[in-house]
């Protein structure tokens, strides 16, 4: 996996949750990984090893889930908590899933109309350009690893390739997938997409 010009940004999903297992959303709540979450992040680290990637940053969502995640995947001394990766607030759709809430709103879209008293999807993809700003993807080498959550990481990478974040709807993510954003030649590009 190399490229021509800039860095790679390495999307983290961290590893299962009660409530990511039961399809419940979670934003602002702070969840720990389950036994399995646990043993996911122990191996993403060598699952890393294997995909040639040996971040120069590691980036964390100061949620436990993610960060615990980062820390079993060998992060623990090296990652820097950044509250832009934070997941969506979902507001009063908090714990509840998508089914729950369609049974009231049948044509509910996360990415057409967010959630009452929550994070919209334009918002969340202002805070993704302000962290794609700081991290200057197209300068300097070397991968940079973000640990974060499902819905916010999609739009993260729908933001880098220049799309309207609510393209996001499309990008699936699986708990402790690894997702990789760089270049072909000058343009931006997916390298590899929610491997597990």
């Amino acid at each position: 996996m190399t490229n021509t010009v800039g860095k790679r940004l390495v999307l983290v999903r961290h590893g299962e949750t009660e409530w990511s297992r039961d399809g419940r959303h979670t934003g602002r709540t702070d969840l720990p990984l389950t036994t399995l979450g646990c043993n996911q992040g122990r191996q993403l680290g060598r699952r890393l090893l294997l995909l040639h990637i040996a971040p120069v940053r590691v980036l964390s969502s100061p949620r436990e889930r993610a960060l615990e995640t980062a820390r079993l995947a060998g992060f623990a001394h090296s990652v820097e908590l950044s509250e832009s990766l934070a997941e969506l607030d979902y507001g009063a759709y908090e714990g509840r899933t998508t089914a729950d809430i369609r049974a009231e709103r049948p044509n509910w879209d996360l990415f057409r109309e967010g959630a009452p008293g929550g994070e919209t999807i334009a918002q969340a993809g202002a805070r993704a350009d302000a962290l794609l700003a700081q991290l200057d993807p197209d300068q300097g080498e070397g991968d940079v690893a973000l640990f974060g959550h499902g819905h916010f990481l999609r739009v993260l990478a729908a933001r880098y390739l220049g799309a309207d974040a609510a393209v996001a709807r499309n990008l699936y993510l699986d708990t402790a997938s690894i997702s990789v954003l760089g270049h072909e030649h000058w343009w931006r590009c997916i390298r590899a997409w929610n491997l597990i």
